[in-house]
């Protein structure tokens, strides 16, 4: 395999090493990486976590108004959450949604929904974790611990050497070797497992790496590479339609694609890019499959070798590929570039009929493929659609469980609540029926007696002006006002009189009066 690291990659890996103490491997796990080799004194990390080195991004980007940014992030949870729904009827939407780029905070989730990750891991339940169990091959485990270290580097993640990240990028990558032995490893898929890594699990990323190298990519991290080969005749003859300029400059020189493609393809774009671009077009290529990749490679060449003044001042193959190992940071940036790539008129039909094409020069020149891969899948849908997945596979499960105590159960609150109605209304029955005053009473009317000894209720008397007699009412009159409760009056029974007994009901003048 050729070397995939270029000169300024290695300078950056050489650098961290000089940096880091020989008291590395013995430091606590507490804490983050890069807290444990003392960077958060004199360097800051950027929003992706880069310490420094060439992907670390300057804060000149403007980032999404928080408003937009909920509404992205209410978006997206509606649609993991009836994502069969989604992918089937609504699709165009979800891929909208991915080239205005997924909300950071959901990347992850959402990138294992889109690759297939997400079923696979359900449909093998316990499988990774029996992988990470074994040992595994000590020819592989060898050359996995060499490259563990050049692998973001200048990343909090994987600063520190046996820190957290590189931990969880050697299990990642040896259970891939035990997982698809006749593959085995292979440098490129590093930098893949580690971009996954830092949005999600080991398990997750475990999970999503077997889907990029089977269903994405098949064949390129096999032996032979011849997967990787044939795609570079493919990106060559799709450089003729969109760039006729770059095409003849490329074949006038004798610029075999595998020089400067190798890279490109192989890791997607994730050691070429920044990262703010490097995430944008993750975010399509799991939604639309490889002809993202496609398409950005043919971006790349078009701006370095599209215009006839470049050329003139790149006359040659070795100032050619120096060109292409130093692209130009403004066609890199991620407004430009996004938009580039939605331009581009190359369609996964295409890839598929020149994959025709190539493939047939190929089996003329050279004979059958020495490794068979499996047939390649383009994007989301048809991953689905090809494995259809069950209802409790796209279950959204917790990845933070907390020991919450149970409530007690309903039915026992009932009772208890049932049984303390019954003491407040038996305590209320037991208390004494107390005789309260009459707020409203004459200033004729007699001081209350002692509560301790109530008179019995006498009738009820009236007092007129002096020109009327005294009336008593009974207490069995009829009379619509006198249902109410007449307030009580301790006023002695007065004497007999000739009105007593009348059956006559009061008068407006009297109820006035008493009122």
């Amino acid at each position: 395999m050729a070397h995939i690291e270029n000169g300024r990659q290695s300078f950056d890996t050489m650098s961290i090493r000089t940096i880091s103490s020989s008291r590395m491997d013995d430091e606590s796990s507490l804490g983050s990486d890069s807290e444990i080799n003392g960077f958060t004194s004199d360097r800051q990390t950027d929003k992706y976590g880069f310490i420094g080195g060439a992907q670390q991004t300057d804060g000149s980007a403007q980032d999404l108004p928080p408003q937009v940014l909920r509404q992205r992030e209410v978006k997206w949870l509606d649609m993991l959450s009836h994502w069969d729904k989604w992918m089937i009827k609504r699709f165009n939407k979800v891929r909208l949604r991915c080239q205005k780029g997924i909300p950071p905070a959901l990347r992850g989730r959402a990138w294992l929904y889109l690759s297939g990750g997400k079923v696979k891991k359900e449909q093998n339940h316990g499988k990774f974790q029996e992988l990470d169990s074994q040992p595994g091959d000590p020819k592989w485990v060898d050359v996995i611990e060499k490259d563990l270290h050049r692998q973001f580097p200048f990343h909090e993640m994987f600063v520190s050497r046996g820190g957290h990240g590189q931990q969880d990028l050697f299990r990642v990558l040896k259970a891939y070797t035990l997982y698809r032995p006749e593959e085995g490893y292979c440098q490129a898929q590093a930098p893949i497992a580690a971009v996954l890594l830092m949005h999600m699990p080991a398990e997750d990323a475990f999970w999503g790496l077997v889907q990029i190298c089977e269903k994405y990519l098949p064949g390129y991290y096999s032996p032979g590479l011849e997967a990787i080969q044939l795609d570079g005749e493919i990106l060559f003859a799709l450089l003729r339609r969109v760039s006729p300029l770059a095409y003849r400059h490329l074949e006038k020189h004798k610029i075999d694609p595998i020089l400067y493609m190798t890279e490109w393809f192989m890791c997607a774009f994730s050691r070429t890019l920044p990262w703010a671009s490097v995430l944008r077009v993750w975010d399509m290529f799991l939604c639309d499959g490889v002809k993202i990749i496609f398409r950005v490679g043919l971006v790349l060449l078009k701006c370095m070798l599209g215009t006839r003044e470049k050329l003139k001042a790149y006359q040659g193959q070795y100032e050619t590929m120096e060109l292409l190992r130093a692209i130009e940071p403004r066609y890199m940036q991620e407004g430009f570039l996004v938009r580039e790539i939605l331009e581009v008129p190359v369609t996964a039909r295409d890839v598929e009929r020149e994959n025709y094409t190539q493939l047939k020069r190929w089996k003329k020149n050279r004979g059958e493929l020495n490794f068979k891969s499996p047939p390649r899948l383009h994007g989301a849908r048809i991953i689905m659609l090809a494995e259809p997945p069950r209802r409790q596979d796209l279950q959204q499960n917790p990845t933070i469980i907390l020991d919450v105590p149970e409530p007690a159960p309903q039915l026992k609150k009932g009772k208890e609540e049932k049984k303390s109605m019954k003491k407040r209304r038996s305590i209320k029955k037991s208390l004494p029926i107390l005789n309260i005053p009459n707020p409203y009473s004459l200033p004729s009317d007699p001081p209350p007696p002692p509560a301790s000894d109530p008179p019995a209720p006498p009738p009820v008397i009236i007092e007129t002006p002096e020109t009327l007699p005294q009336t008593t009412v009974p207490e069995t009159e009829t009379d619509p006002l006198q249902h109410q409760e007449a307030p009580p009056t301790d006023v002695p029974p007065a004497k007999e009189t000739p009105l007593q007994r009348s059956t006559q009901s009061l008068s407006s003048t009297d109820q006035d009066t008493y009122l």
